[in-house]
């Protein structure tokens, strides 16, 4: 019995006996997946396994299938959400990769890396300063690309830069760039001195000017032309300089160089703006008796502003019948200037027939146009307003138009 009792017991504990006070219960094992043999009621007779699934095991098997399918479609979802984002992301740095090469080319990083930038990133980055008139940031993106190991100069992009250094009122930079083109030999032609003459003109350094118009008469390679006479006479019109303006006219003549229709227009705005009506009208004789040079809806609007903007409305009125007669047509710009014109003599039927001539053939005028030219006037605010209402109802109410304005 002793040796019964300290005998160890090598069956497992009964399934049915109670859990002994203060110890824990087993867990039960975790289900698998497949058949699984449980024991059914014959076992014990027949010493045979069931290959049959148990109903709770069915219900679990269920469950787990589904919740691999659920797994399944969100790691589904979530390599799609990855690949999404890589798209993005690739996408991203396809846009950003120009500011970030301009970003690299402002702090120029490292002496080896900047010696080898691409010439389309560089050309690029250095055309957006030049149109955004950023001369400084151009000047620099210029010096960087002077480094480039793929670098030869270039007479276009030096007067690229000389034009946008004088209209930024740049005369000493666009000097130091013109001098350093020659010093690297680049072919010096017209287009390079009116390139510098503009920017001296420009800053008002007339004299500069002049004496780089007398070098440019003595080369055999770089004679001025229309364009360089035209610069510099529209600089001098500027600075009311109408003596110096006789003497480019005059030189043109012996230099056997016709003013072209700029340079025409040019002349006759600036004589309007100047109240010289005189001039102007000997100016614009001129040009319609020149076989080459016909005169332009600028011409036309010149002509209008100047004699409108004195006062002067049957003088317009006839001037716009002539140029309409010529084959000239009206832009928006006109019918403002007819409109401001009127407006300032308080003619507003006349401004009324003007809109309504707009309004058929879908010319926009702005209202505020309209509120300026009356509220300019020191008329009484009552008749002031009902004019106005008049005015805007008139226009909105007509459906039948002349061809022309009633003026």
């Amino acid at each position: 019995m002793a040796a019964l009792s300290n005998s160890t017991n090598p069956f497992p504990r009964p399934f049915n006996r109670l859990h002994p006070p203060n110890s824990k219960p087993i867990p039960e094992p975790v289900p698998r997946l497949g058949p699984v043999a449980c024991p059914s009621s014959s076992a014990s007779s027949s010493g045979s396994n069931s290959t049959e699934l148990a109903p709770s095991n069915r219900v679990e098997r269920r469950g787990i299938v589904s919740w691999e399918k659920v797994k399944n479609r969100e790691e589904k979802e979530r390599r799609e959400a990855v690949n999404r984002k890589v798209a993005s992301q690739k996408a991203v740095s396809i846009i950003l990769r120009r500011e970030a090469t301009k970003a690299i080319i402002e702090k120029k990083k490292g002496p080896t890396n900047s010696k080898r930038l691409l010439p389309r990133t560089v050309l690029e980055a250095l055309h957006e300063r030049i149109s955004a008139y950023r001369w400084e940031s151009a000047l620099k993106v210029f010096e960087l690309l002077k480094e480039q190991l793929w670098y030869k100069p270039n007479a276009g992009v030096y007067i690229k830069l000389i034009v946008m250094l004088g209209k930024c009122k740049q005369p000493e930079k666009a000097e130091e760039l013109f001098q350093a083109m020659i010093g690297e030999g680049c072919v010096v032609n017209h287009e390079a001195y009116t390139a510098l003459l503009s920017a001296y003109s420009r800053s008002g350094l007339i004299d500069d000017a002049f004496s780089l118009l007398e070098e440019m008469k003595n080369s055999l390679d770089c004679r001025p032309d229309v364009q360089t006479y035209s610069v510099l006479i529209k600089s001098c019109l500027q600075a009311f300089a109408f003596d110096k303006v006789q003497t480019l006219l005059s030189d043109m003549s012996s230099q056997g160089i016709s003013p072209n229709t700029i340079t025409y227009n040019t002349l006759i705005d600036a004589y309007g703006k100047a109240k010289k009506f005189a001039e102007m009208e000997a100016t614009l004789l001129q040009m319609l008796g020149e076989e080459n040079c016909e005169p332009d809806v600028w011409t036309m609007n010149s002509t209008l502003r100047a004699f409108g903007g004195s006062g002067q409305i049957e003088m317009m009125e006839n001037c716009y019948d002539k140029f309409q007669s010529a084959g000239i047509e009206p832009n928006i710009k006109t019918f403002n200037i007819l409109l401001d014109s009127y407006g300032k003599v308080g003619d507003y039927k006349k401004m009324s027939s003007v809109m309504q001539y707009m309004q058929k053939y879908h010319y926009s005028w702005s209202i505020v146009t309209m509120l300026h030219q009356y509220l300019r006037k020191p008329a009484r605010p009552l008749n002031l307003v009902k004019e106005l209402e008049d005015l805007l109802r008139s226009v909105e109410k007509t459906r039948v138009f002349k061809k022309k304005p009633d003026f």
